[in-house]
Formats: C-alpha cells, structure tokens, sequence
C-alpha cells in the first residue's frame, strides 16, 4: 500500500489517499474514526480490489476542510475525488458516514454510480432507534460501543496503548478535535442531512453490509435503507459490530462479491 497526497478540486484541498491492490477498482469513504493503523478492512479489501482510500479533509494531513460545509459539499467533494484520481464508476464502499457520503453520491449522480456498498452506513435517523453522540465518548467507552469483541477491538484502537494515559488522552482529544471539525458536519447533532428523501433517486446496484450487534447504529437502519433503495440487498454478518469490516473483513469481502 502506498500513500500519497493528492490536489483535489482544482487545488481547493490537499488529501492523503492511500492506494494499493488489484483488481477491479473501488472507491473507499471512511467513517468519522478515519482509517485505522494496519487497518484490516483496508488489507482485506486490497486482497481483490485495486482500492483507492482517501482521507476526507481534517483527517491526518489532509487539508481542505473550511470549504466544506454541508452534505452537498461533501457529496461534490467525493466526485471531485474521482475525478483527481482519475477513476470512472469505481465501485463505491462507505463505511458509516462514508456510507452516508456515499449514498448521497449515488442519488445525486444516478448514472454515474452503477456499483454501491453502504458498510453500517449513516445518514437516517429512527426516531425508535436513536444513534448515540460518539462525540461525546471518552477512548475507553469507544469499544464496547463499536465491536462485538470488546477485548479484540480494544487491542485494534490503542495498539497496545493505556488508555487512561494522560499523553494518550491528550493526542485523542486533539485528534478527535480536529475530527469533529469534519464529521460533526454531517454527524452532528443527529446524522440525518434529509437523505431518507433522496434515497429513491439511487438506480446502482446496492448491497447493505451490517454487524448483527452493532450498537451504534443497529442493524435494523439496514432494514430501512433496504426499503428505501430499490433493489438492495442487506447481508448481516453474525458476530460483528459497527466496525464489521475490521472484525470480520473476510465475511465483508465475501459479501462484497454480490457486487460483481
């Protein structure tokens, strides 16, 4: 995997993108978490695809954040992506508010998104099912929130670090400073943007990949993009939590076949 920053919308932003595999192409959008370490969907993922992940603006080294806004912004944001990376309906995978990034794509630009996977996508809001503030957590409250094995997703989040050291806290609560400045954009207070009334436009060939014990946005959201998409088809992987392709990136890349 290489990693390398690219000039995106005619110079507007600056992102770190990494790339490597082969394959077919594919397009990944992160979550608000950004991407992991040695992340394991990414590894699994390049295992068969020829995978272009770039980091949105305000995530490590990117730049470029101050110019987007709101969902349209960011809607936008990801075609100019394309369009710096030169790739032409890539298959398009988010993940939680890549998912919500990406399914905006696809109903903005019908035509040209003809292959989406949405991972425990957000972007809808049940009013029975309320999405919690992740903002609002502090590291050791993270895992159990976000993986269905604690212990395992414990080790994969601090990399062997204590979590209740002061220099730990202090590194989290900047870069999580710095995330929120992108993703409280779409997040916060609520990850609703009005998606649920444009999902209709979506014509791509759709698959919905959820944990059966996501806690942060459960599985019963996939239900409704399912309903709401016409086509789509929901795969939920047992043991697994909303970071389902870092718990089980093998389930995910089997599922993402359906794809063709």
């Amino acid at each position: 995997m290489e990693a390398k920053l690219i000039d995106v919308a005619e110079g507007r932003a600056r992102v770190r993108t990494y790339v490597g595999g082969n394959g077919q192409t594919m397009l990944y959008l992160h979550g608000a978490g950004g991407l992991m370490q040695d992340d394991p969907l990414l590894k699994a993922l390049m295992s068969k695809y020829r995978v272009y992940a770039p980091l949105l603006p305000g995530y490590e080294d990117s730049e470029g954040a101050d110019r987007l806004r709101d969902m349209l912004d960011f809607a936008l944001f990801g075609f100019d992506l394309m369009e710096a990376l030169g790739l032409e309906k890539p298959i398009l995978v988010g993940h939680s508010m890549g998912g919500m990034i990406a399914a905006e794509m696809a109903a903005l630009a019908p035509k040209q998104i003809d292959r989406l996977a949405l991972i425990a996508s957000a972007g809808l809001w049940l009013d029975a099912y309320p999405i919690p503030d992740i903002f609002a957590k502090l590291p050791f409250e993270l895992p159990a929130l976000l993986f269905h094995d604690v212990d395992f997703g414990t080790k994969l989040m601090t990399q062997g670090v204590n979590m209740d050291d002061m220099e730990f806290l202090n590194d989290f609560m900047i870069m999580n400073a710095k995330r929120l400045g992108t993703a409280g954009k779409l997040l916060f207070p609520i990850p609703d943007r009005g998606l649920t009334d444009r999902l209709y436009r979506v014509r791509a060939k759709t698959l919905l990949i959820w944990g059966d014990d996501d806690k942060l946005i459960p599985a019963v959201y996939g239900e409704a993009f399912k309903r709401q998409i016409k086509g789509a088809e929901l795969v939920v992987i047992p043991k697994a939590g909303h970071l389902v392709g870092h718990e089980q990136p093998e389930a995910v890349l089997k599922a993402l076949a359906r794809l063709g």
